[in-house]
C-alpha cells in the first residue's frame, strides 16, 4: 500500500497501560465513523505496514483507544508511538453530493468568477490555521484559502473549483 492510495487517519500519541493498548490522536472530521475499525496502516521506516486491531474505541476529544492483535505488552507497542496511522482511500465514508474530500480536488481546474481560468490544483495544504489549494498559474504556485466566500462551488463531475479570489491575491504571487 502506497501513501498516495491512503489518507492519514491520525497518529499514535502514547501507550495506554501495560497490556499493549495505545492512544491514537485522530485527524478526521467525524471520528465516530471509525468506531470498531479492524485494521490500519502504520508508517514504519518510510513504508506503510498493516496492523490488525483487536479493538478500536473512539474516545472524547478526537482520540481512540486501540489494541493491536498479537501485541500484548508495553515493550511491544512503545516503538509505535509517534507513528502516523493511515487507511486506504476506499475506506473513506460516503459523502453527500455537494461535499468533497480535499484529495479529490487534485487536478481540478480553478476558475475565478472575474479572472477566469487560474490553473490546476496541484496540492492541498492541510494546515492547522488555514487549509489552502496549491494552484499553478503562469508557472508559479498560488495559494488559495479553502473557505466559504472564496470557494463558491465545486463541480466534481466537471472537475472544476469555482472561486471568488480576494482582490490583489493573484498579484502577490505574480510580482517578481
Amino acid at each position: 500500500m502506497n501513501k498516495d492510495q491512503c489518507f492519514q487517519l491520525g497518529r499514535i500519541a502514547k501507550v495506554h497501560g501495560l497490556r499493549g493498548e495505545v492512544n491514537v490522536v485522530l485527524d478526521v472530521d467525524y471520528p465516530e465513523d471509525y468506531e470498531g475499525l479492524e485494521h490500519l496502516f502504520l508508517e514504519q521506516k518510510g513504508r506503510l505496514v498493516p496492523f490488525f486491531l483487536e479493538h478500536f474505541v473512539i474516545q472524547p476529544g478526537g482520540r481512540a483507544l486501540a489494541k493491536f492483535e498479537d501485541l500484548n505488552s508495553l515493550e511491544q507497542v512503545e516503538p509505535l508511538v509517534g507513528s502516523e496511522a493511515y487507511l486506504p482511500l476506499t475506506e473513506l465514508p460516503e459523502l453527500e453530493d455537494d461535499q468533497y474530500y480535499y484529495h479529490e480536488l487534485i487536478g481540478f481546474e480553478v476558475i475565478d468568477e472575474v479572472l477566469g481560468l487560474i490553473g490546476p490544483v496541484q496540492i492541498i495544504y492541510d494546515l492547522e490555521t488555514q487549509d489552502l489549494l496549491g494552484v499553478i498559474h503562469k508557472e508559479k504556485e498560488v495559494l488559495i484559502p479553502i473557505q466559504d466566500g472564496i470557494i463558491t462551488q465545486v463541480d466534481k463531475a466537471a472537475k472544476k473549483v469555482f472561486c471568488r479570489l480576494p482582490e490583489g491575491l493573484l498579484d502577490i504571487y505574480l510580482e517578481d
